[in-house]
């Protein structure tokens, strides 16, 4: 039978399947970019560049002779650019700036990159900085942004791990934080939508997505206590769990673990209640707040409107405050992973 394989651009460096003969490239990909007017990333669909195009056809060219069709012009394959963007072009520089400060390299303005990032990536990036008291009004590195330093995750995720073990809720927000910087766990294969919402609804909170990771953390290991390895691959694929992404979120969190004990922080011995939690997630979300408009949209801050995304256990709720874990720009600007907040906390 005819083998026909369909992928997305992640199959450009990464699929060599025996047996593939015809590439049909449409010549566009859905590319990930910040933008520092709207403080978003947002994920647009765009041409494609030369280089791209020729990964593509080299699909079919691994292990004999292929032909690769390009549903676009010659005309339009030559004015594209030789290259896609470097990452650091397309990305919020907050991380690689807090690295410099730390290291002493200098000004990022004035250190040789191989591709330099525009200026006003560089200005949206101290301010994010500032915004979690890691630089001070002059830009220069704080103690506390010492400290975010030494966390392996992004300075967002780190500012809320301090927050915790003020807010005596370090044990919960490890968890989060872990969950917030993997892909997602959760499976919703488009075949079988409706029988991974059934599964997943046994997690859902009405009043935090993050809650909901808990929930999803806690029942993942009660499982594992009990099960050999192959018996909890199975039931991660039941429950259309992703087994690879639950270790990942495991070996992070266990990492953590182990950063925050060596900075001298202590898990809470009981469990967090709803605001204490919440208040140390927020010292990280302050540009991703949501007050509720007509018409189901939120007004963000700098007078941004966005929506609750539709796989919210909120969607239907929509309490008057929010809190998002990131806002991403597709179809419409959505929040994704949220919490329904107190207007005090922030």
């Amino acid at each position: 039978r005819p083998r026909i394989v369909l992928a997305t651009n992640v199959a450009e460096t990464s699929l060599t399947v025996p047996g593939i003969r015809y590439v049909i490239d449409p010549g566009m990909a859905r590319i990930s970019r910040y933008s520092p007017r709207g403080k978003i990333q947002r994920l647009p669909v765009e041409k494609i560049s030369q280089a791209s195009a020729n990964q593509r056809a080299g699909r079919c060219g691994r292990v004999m002779a292929g032909v690769c069709v390009r549903l676009y012009a010659a005309e339009d394959f030559q004015s594209r650019p030789a290259f896609t963007d470097p990452e650091i072009l397309r990305t919020h520089l907050a991380a690689v700036i807090l690295q410099m400060s730390a290291l002493n390299l200098g000004r990022p303005e004035e250190f040789p990159f191989v591709d330099p990032p525009d200026s006003r990536q560089i200005g949206d990036g101290f301010r994010l900085l500032f915004e979690l008291h890691a630089v001070d009004e002059r830009w220069r590195i704080t103690e506390l942004g010492r400290q975010l330093a030494k966390l392996p995750v992004d300075p967002r995720l780190g500012r809320m791990l301090l927050a915790a073990q003020r807010e005596s809720c370090l044990r919960e927000v490890l968890v989060i934080v872990a969950a917030l910087a993997i892909q997602d766990p959760r499976e919703r294969p488009l075949d079988k939508q409706q029988a991974a919402d059934e599964k997943h609804r046994r997690f859902r909170d009405e009043h935090s997505d993050f809650m909901a990771l808990l929930k999803l953390w806690d029942y993942y290991h009660e499982q594992a206590r009990q099960l050999s390895k192959n018996q909890l691959r199975n039931l991660c694929q039941a429950d259309y769990l992703s087994f690879v992404r639950m270790r990942e979120w495991h070996d992070l969190h266990r990492e953590l673990l182990g950063r925050a004990t060596e900075m001298g922080m202590r898990l809470n011995d009981e469990a967090a209640p709803y605001d204490s939690l919440h208040r140390a997630l927020l010292t990280g979300l302050l540009g991703h707040l949501g007050l509720k408009q007509e018409e189901n949209a939120y007004l963000g801050a700098r007078g941004r409107n966005f929506y609750l995304y539709p796989g919210s256990g909120l969607f239907k709720k929509r309490p008057r405050w929010v809190a998002a874990a990131e806002l991403v720009e597709t179809t419409r600007l959505y929040a994704r992973t949220v919490a329904r907040i107190e207007p005090e906390w922030v």
